[in-house]
């Protein structure tokens, strides 16, 4: 029998460095006028997905999930 190993992971998409980050601007701001010394906050998201191979993975997240012209990716 050939069993297909199918892997779980987790991909972080946040906005690039120097694109625009409203949501990330409003927060640094609550949180500084709250009395936190805040550089900066960054928001993106988080995507679970299962792939059988780490370059389907990649090609996936590339070509579909991400647009790579604003945002970066790490995969957990």
């Amino acid at each position: 029998m050939i069993y297909n190993k199918i892997m779980k992971k987790r991909v972080i998409i946040i906005p690039k460095e120097g694109i625009l980050d409203p949501q990330g601007r409003a927060l640094k701001d609550v949180l500084n006028e709250a009395g936190f010394d805040i550089k900066d906050v960054r928001i993106g998201k988080i995507v679970e997905i299962e792939a059988d191979t780490l370059e389907n993975l990649q090609k996936m997240i590339e070509d579909y999930i991400i647009n790579p012209l604003i945002e970066d990716y790490e995969v957990l």
